[in-house]
């Protein structure tokens, strides 16, 4: 159950109270798991929103992080630094074929801000098209082609026209791109709006109709990347190559980092002083990056997911569960009640889950780590529900 700090009649403190918050506070995790200051331990399904790519604790990416450190905790963009090189090569190779130049950020909404940007001027043109129930941010561009984004977008007036297109209409996607669009933005898989998959017919219509007028196509895989579908990325499960792709959460485990990936073509157009960032592509962050695709190749995690994702498939729908959508560890389950109630209960039973903007579906982001025996716990759970 959400509860803000006043509820927990605790004081508001410093911090300005926009999050409603679970009755939780974790102090250390392991694995799969996270302590709480009361002494609970609790299996983490959530991932801090897709971030704990790794769960928690993993030495490899501990001792990355401790060993860069150590090393060099910062240096600036102004110079060239061998583990930041490193890193942008690891992750072009770990991109869909063709995407292999690199910018490296701090959080999806910086890359997908970049992305639209780069797209804008780049083609010279005024329209972006975008998915009905999209989440793409919180910051200007980004959350222009955000679905719903007047409850808090605050700014004045858009930066770029937008037009939104239902999400399962390739017919309406393709009439919607004319000569007038920069670029077309999709989630493969919309996850705020619940782990929803957008169809392959939607995601072909979508490259089609891109290629066909000289728009650009944005994947926007900040939760469904960096391993989540049991794909490098989704654009590899679809079979199908945007023109930019954006990722964060999972990328480095834990630590803020993003990227935008292109293509050798879309990046030829800029030049120096085009893109910018202060701490994107700082030491640690990439030394993060590099030991969290690294362990996902050494583990087999790839691999790995697929299998696990596909025994929650089948195991997971029980008790109030009436369907499940999604992709590998991007998972969402369509309840009988409100999500809301069952997130509560199973945290009560010591398990986190998360919601979604569908009031019905509850969202699971669950490490890649993640194990049949830990799928057993919810489904179990699930069938007391």
């Amino acid at each position: 159950m959400a509860v803000s700090a006043a509820d927990l009649g605790a004081p508001s403190g410093a911090q300005i109270p926009v999050y409603g918050q679970l009755d939780i506070e974790p102090v250390s995790g392991e694995g799969v798991w996270i302590v709480t200051a009361d002494g609970r331990r609790i299996l983490d399904l959530y991932g801090g929103h897709a971030v704990a790519a790794l769960g928690y604790g993993h030495p490899r990416l501990l001792g990355a992080i401790h060993a860069q450190t150590d090393a060099l905790l910062f240096q600036t963009n102004a110079v060239p630094l061998a583990i930041r090189e490193r890193a942008a090569a690891a992750l072009a190779a770990f991109a869909p074929p063709g995407l292999d130049k690199v910018f490296l950020v701090n959080s999806g909404a910086e890359a997908n801000e970049n992305a639209l940007r780069l797209a804008l001027r780049t083609t010279g043109r005024p329209v972006i098209v975008a998915l009905e129930a999209a989440f793409h941010g919180r910051l200007a561009a980004c959350g222009a082609v955000t679905w719903g984004s007047e409850r808090w977008y605050g700014f004045p007036r858009q930066p770029f026209d937008v037009r939104f297109v239902p999400r399962d209409d390739p017919d309406a996607l393709a009439d919607a791109v004319d000569e007038d669009t920069a670029a077309v933005m999709i989630e493969p898989v919309q996850g705020v709006a619940g782990a929803y998959p957008i169809s392959s017919t939607v995601l072909a219509a979508a490259r089609e109709a891109t290629t066909r007028h000289g728009a650009l196509l944005i994947f926007d895989e900040v939760q469904s990347g960096v391993g989540r579908t049991g794909w490098p990325f989704a654009a590899q499960r679809a079979g199908i190559a945007p023109d930019l792709l954006t990722t964060a959460k999972s990328l480095a485990g834990g630590f803020p980092a993003g990227a935008l990936i292109t293509t050798e073509a879309v990046s030829s157009l800029l030049g120096k002083g085009d893109l910018g960032t202060t701490f994107g592509g700082g030491p640690v962050a990439c030394a993060a990056i590099v030991a969290v695709l690294e362990t996902i190749e050494e583990e087999g995690l790839l691999e790995h997911v697929q299998d696990v994702s596909a025994y929650l498939q089948e195991r997971c729908l029980t008790g109030p569960v009436r369907g499940i959508q999604g992709a590998g560890f991007l998972v969402g389950l369509k309840m009988d009640r409100p999500a809301r109630d069952v997130q509560a209960d199973l945290l009560e039973r010591n398990i986190l889950t998360g919601t979604s903007a569908d009031p019905r579906i509850l969202r699971l982001l669950p490490p890649l780590i993640l194990e049949r025996q830990h799928v057993d716990l919810l489904a179990n759970a699930l069938e007391d529900l």
